[in-house]
């Protein structure tokens, strides 16, 4: 009976479910995976190209490609040009790199180079790379959105390298800088220069303040990179705006894994800053993914009140005044905010539950300060919606970058 519905081609390449590798079992290693027409024979040799251009004998080709994908490992050797440095810090240095390709074509990516200065032997240095190698394949499986993607783990003449993906955009901490917006205001028309500012982002004072369904949006593409890690016992263990980088096409992702550590296997040396740790880093303890909140609620108390969290805490001794100022932050965020964040209580709690100076006031994880229907960051866009204030938040940031260009 004929009902409109294709007949399914018997000869098509079946695609197991996932998990199912049954179907491998039925081909023998050593049968060939494409046999060319008339391989070897002497109609192949004297085709005739187009142009009067002998054909290529694709015997040969078809033989090298059976020999290939029959093989249990290939190897090649793989060359990066490194194209220009694009940052440093104090576990080394990231360039961005061309990995070259067959027929000219080249892959952009990101090299990290990890500096041993800091070890006090080969030894160390040594066991924490393997560490982070370790880290990095977890990072690798994970493939979320707004994590920066790992593609490996190389060691060069002794220097640990990460391979990663190269994300196009801009740091947040630049996007933060009133240099960024005043770069706007002069290259852009009217028109775009008065969206961005009343849409976007305006000038505070010494850092600029993002509009809060922006700030908001930022947020949660940056805890769904966490909620990610957490359920994997990965703490990143170093949230703050550098290590967030908006990307050109108005996504977010966490960058940056060099503090970052599985559960059970903390490193030997933390690295974390004092500015956006959480209090109990601060005095001593491990970080948790309560710890991560609490960064993440640093960074957004910047984007909403424009002004740099805790800057007056130059010495990066004084551990015992930042302590004492975030203990105190809450109970002073309304005299840090504008009105218009004051005024929305969701803005507020959601706020509260993310600096919490104990662990157990914050959220519960990243998903209910996502998610929660009380003080959730969701729940406050959902609000926007409602009063017909939200916006396309990710091509705003778009419109934003191109502007930077």
């Amino acid at each position: 009976m004929n009902d409109g519905t294709p007949a399914l081609d018997p000869t098509a390449f079946y695609v197991p479910p996932r998990g199912d590798l049954s179907w491998m079992e039925e081909r023998s290693v050593s049968e060939p995976l494409f046999t060319p027409p008339n391989p070897g024979g002497a109609q192949d040799a004297t085709q005739i190209q187009a142009g009067g251009l002998p054909a290529i004998d694709t015997g040969a080709l078809a033989s090298q490609f059976n020999d290939i994908v029959l093989r249990d490992y290939i190897s090649w050797e793989v060359e990066y040009q490194l194209v220009k440095r694009l940052g440093s810090g104090g576990q080394g240095i990231v360039f961005l790199a061309d990995r070259r390709g067959a027929f000219g074509v080249s892959f952009r990516l990101a090299l990290k180079f990890f500096q041993p200065a800091n070890y006090p032997d080969v030894d160390a240095y040594r066991e924490e790379m393997a560490r982070l190698a370790r880290l990095s394949m977890k990072l690798a499986r994970l493939q979320q959105d707004h994590l920066v993607d790992v593609y490996n783990v190389l060691e060069y003449r002794g220097i640990q390298t990460l391979v990663m993906e190269w994300v196009d955009g801009y740091d947040l901490r630049f996007l933060l800088t009133p240099g960024a917006l005043e770069y706007v205001r002069k290259n852009s028309d009217h028109d775009t220069w008065q969206y961005v500012n009343d849409v976007i982002v305006t000038n505070s004072g010494p850092q600029l303040r993002l509009k809060p369904g922006v700030a908001i949006a930022i947020l949660r593409d940056c805890l769904s990179a966490v909620a990610a890690l957490h359920r994997e016992d990965i703490l990143h263990a170093d949230i703050k705006p550098a290590n967030i980088m908006v990307k050109r096409t108005g996504n977010c992702k966490i960058v940056d894994f060099g503090s970052a550590f599985v559960a059970d296997e903390p490193p030997h040396r933390p690295t974390w800053t004092p500015r956006y740790a959480a209090v109990e880093v601060l005095e001593g303890s491990v970080p948790t993914p309560a710890s991560d909140l609490a960064s993440l609620g640093y960074v957004l108390m910047e984007m909403l009140s424009g002004q740099p969290c805790f800057s007056e805490f130059t010495d990066i001794g004084d551990y015992a005044g930042l302590v004492a100022a975030k203990r105190q932050l809450p109970d002073t965020l309304y005299s840090q905010l504008p009105a218009d964040v004051v005024r929305n209580t969701t803005l507020i709690d959601l706020l509260q539950q993310l600096i919490a100076p104990e662990p157990s006031n914050r959220f519960a994880s990243a998903e209910a300060a996502d998610m929660s229907e009380e003080g959730g960051a969701a729940e406050f866009q959902r609000q926007l919606v409602r009063g017909d204030l939200a916006s396309e938040y990710e091509n705003d940031l778009r419109l934003w970058l191109e502007e930077l260009a």
